[in-house]
């Protein structure tokens, strides 16, 4: 099957979904200057069933078409924070905000509230999930398909350059930045940082109850490996970055990824566009992981 193909089907897993190809629509409620940017909070349609909430940052002073990241927050049971993350960092991410370290070189980000989070709490994820479940729909289907519809939003933007669109995220960010780049060519790099997780290599170390129940896709292992998935990002330039003593990324599982990985962009002639890289951390950020994701970043987009 073609990479094209395996596309489709990894899509049709997803549940029912909005049509793919209706319009998005945005509005601006604000913009402020910050030290090193301009915030746009933004309302978004991008599945005609909730608003969504998102920021966008430009770098100050910065004209023409900017090259730009789609900045998918992380989880941690925070569901208060949300979008807020790139403005103001985690506990378990190294302490500068993204927004700030990405406008500082030069890129513009998106970043929005996933389901559940942010300003759109109210629900919590398990009634989300369960009443998607009854209605054919998949949580984790419906937060793709919104990343997806985010990157035809930045298709509508005058200040974007469209042939250089990243994605990068920590945790559950990391996970969807995998997910957004092998289903979206028009994603160029793809950054994760502490959650690519080996699914069967998870179940055999007793670790599912790790993941929060937004990350359960009804039959995929009957479709795909973890492995498998990320090879729909090939060749296109793909950072991993993992803590050793991570338990949400079972050693064994990164061993598997990482063969399969080297073996696929090696056939394609683009053996130095992967790399996964361990460090001495547990579910953690740190220094040296913020310094090689810029230099990827600055590399490759």
């Amino acid at each position: 099957m073609t990479g094209q193909s395996r596309r489709q089907e990894l899509y049709s897993l997803l549940g029912d979904l909005p049509e793919r190809s209706r319009q998005v629509s945005s509005r601006l409620l604000s913009r402020e200057e910050r030290q090193s940017y301009i915030l746009e909070k933004l309302l978004l349609d991008l599945n005609g069933l909730e608003p969504v909430p998102a920021y966008f940052v430009r770098p100050k002073n910065a004209g023409g078409r900017l090259p730009v990241i789609v900045f998918n927050h992380s989880h941690g049971g925070n569901y208060h924070i949300g979008k807020e993350e790139l403005l103001q960092g985690s506990s378990y991410m190294y302490k500068k905000p993204y927004a700030d370290d990405l406008a500082e070189r030069g890129y513009a980000v998106l970043c929005m509230d996933e389901w559940a989070f942010g300003e759109r709490r109210g629900r919590t994820e398990g009634e989300i999930f369960k009443e998607m479940l009854w209605k054919g729909r998949v949580m984790w289907g419906m937060m793709v398909y919104d990343s997806i519809k985010a990157v035809d939003y930045l298709f509508t933007r005058d200040d974007v350059d469209t042939g250089r669109i990243g994605t990068l995220g920590m945790s559950m960010g990391s996970t969807k930045a995998w997910w957004l780049a092998a289903l979206d060519e028009r994603v160029k790099v793809c950054v994760d940082i502490c959650c690519m997780t080996d699914y069967e290599s998870l179940i055999e170390a007793g670790g599912l109850d790790r993941h929060g129940v937004y990350y359960y896709v009804p039959g995929l292992l009957k479709h795909f490996t973890t492995a498998q998935i990320n090879e729909l990002i090939c060749p296109r330039p793909h950072l991993s970055l993992n803590g050793i003593y991570d338990r949400l990324t079972p050693a064994k599982g990164l061993d598997i990824i990482e063969a399969a990985l080297k073996k696929a962009y090696a056939a394609q002639g683009a053996g130095d566009r992967f790399e996964l890289k361990r460090y001495p951390v547990a579910h953690l950020e740190t220094l040296e992981m913020r310094l090689e994701v810029m230099s990827f970043l600055d590399k490759w987009l």
